[in-house]
């Protein structure tokens, strides 16, 4: 964890607060040049603040795209390809779990369209920046304990009467992680590493709002942002050769993607039929 970054362009998304606040400080304390992904300008700006007054690194900047929304990503995306830039980290760290179903412009349900669409379609985008960076490069997806609950399902936008945002966290949690599984396959000669991970119940802002029942019950017993993003930067800092490539990791070791008995195990099949969706709906 003692490895300098100086010279390593980073780009972490939802980077405001909680567990990707805590990322991008503990990668730009390492002298890493980051690129702070946040919707709110304001939010972004405060945040952005903190870190260069914490770290006293004056090399991490703002850059402000909403990853709900597919034309957002592909305009931030434009922008940031055109400086030429190779990424060697890329923190797919944006998520959000609404309890009501909220569909957004686009007509997408905001917590698939966040946590997959607009995960799916940034990494995508972004994959000739980290190529540059090959061997070195890789994306490292903040997945959720919460997937364990759930099969994958064809079903992205939970078409069913009674929206329940648990559930339809646990299946984009569950579906991020099967995609990082196919990524990693699929990109395997490019020299790009994929891996997900679990950060473990963390009290940040998102937890408080989303579950504030659950919050207020272990209020004092959760872990911390930085605690939590412990797996990220570590993620981050180790040699390619000692990850295994399109694994789930826990507190610094690789974790099982099933539980016994859960019955998830068989719905891996469906991630080909839910990539060309998500390839139709993000229009590459």
């Amino acid at each position: 964890m003692q490895v300098q970054m100086e010279g390593k362009n980073c780009i972490v998304t939802g980077a405001n607060s909680g567990i990707g606040f805590a990322t991008a400080e503990g990668l730009a304390s390492r002298g890493a040049t980051v690129y702070m992904v946040c919707r709110n300008k304001e939010r972004g700006e405060a945040a952005l603040t903190k870190i260069h007054s914490n770290t006293g690194n004056k090399n991490v900047y703002l850059e402000v795209c909403d990853i709900s929304s597919v034309n957002d990503v592909k305009s931030f995306t434009s922008r940031f390809c055109s400086k030429d830039v190779p990424v060697h980290v890329l923190v797919n760290n944006a998520g959000l779990l609404e309890a009501n179903r909220v569909i957004t412009p686009e007509g997408y349900e905001l917590s698939f369209a966040t946590n997959v669409l607009g995960t799916y379609t940034l990494t995508e985008l972004m994959l000739p920046l980290l190529e540059k960076a090959a061997p070195d490069a890789r994306v490292i997806t903040v997945s959720s304990g919460g997937m364990y609950s759930s099969p994958l399902t064809t079903d992205l936008q939970f078409s069913g009467d009674t929206f329940d945002g648990v559930v339809q966290y646990a299946r984009n949690k569950r579906i991020q992680t099967a995609l990082t599984e196919k990524w990693a396959e699929k990109y395997k000669d490019k020299g790009v590493g994929f891996y997900s991970m679990h950060p473990g119940w963390a009290e940040t802002p998102g937890v408080a709002k989303s579950l504030p029942d659950f919050s207020k019950k272990f209020e004092g017993k959760l872990r911390n942002s930085e605690e939590g993003a412990d797996t990220v930067i570590w993620l981050s800092l180790q040699p390619k050769e000692k990850l295994v490539p399109g694994a789930f990791y826990f507190d610094r070791a690789e974790a099982p993607k099933h539980l016994p008995l859960t019955g998830t195990k068989n719905s891996h099949s469906a991630i080909d039929s839910i990539i060309e969706k998500l390839r139709s709906f993000a229009g590459l």
